[in-house]
């Protein structure tokens, strides 16, 4: 199982950080590979959200359905699945001096035959989280600052 973990800081406080990133839907913005993200229920958004994910990866294009599992203070958990995979996406928001600490954390399963190139998709999983490391880090560096809760 392909796992990746990347830790950085930004700007903006914890709980605006969450706020963001609860919304899935914004996986546009900071994820590299998502290409279309749209909510699928409605209402406030809350553990038990769905979204349709499409994104391309290795040149193939994956649609999952995303829920969001867990909504804390200073974590989310989002779970996306279809009869190939599934995604783990974990993320801490933690405080700090300037802003916030984030650890964010993706868990691939493979079912199936496709299981057998994880050695590959490992190797392109690190590119990637690489990639969203640093998409992720500027546009939370845009939000607007707030001062600590």
């Amino acid at each position: 199982m392909p796992t990746v973990s990347r830790t950085f800081s930004v700007s903006p406080m914890p709980h605006q950080v969450i706020d963001y990133l609860k919304d899935f839907g914004n996986a546009v913005e900071w994820d590299p590979g998502t290409q279309r993200c749209t909510r699928t229920d409605s209402g406030p958004i809350g553990e038990g959200a769905t979204w349709h994910n499409v994104s391309k990866i290795l040149g193939v294009t994956a649609e999952l359905t995303y829920t969001l599992e867990s909504l804390g203070s200073g974590n989310l958990v989002f779970v996306g699945k279809n009869k190939s995979s599934t995604s783990t996406e974990k993320i801490y928001v933690d405080a700090a001096n300037t802003g916030s600490v984030i650890t964010y954390r993706n868990e691939l399963e493979m079912h199936g035959p496709i299981a057998l190139f994880n050695p590959v998709l490992k190797l392109y999983f690190e590119k990637l989280a690489n990639d969203t490391e640093k998409q992720l880090t500027s546009v939370l560096n845009r939000l607007p600052i707030e001062e600590k809760k």
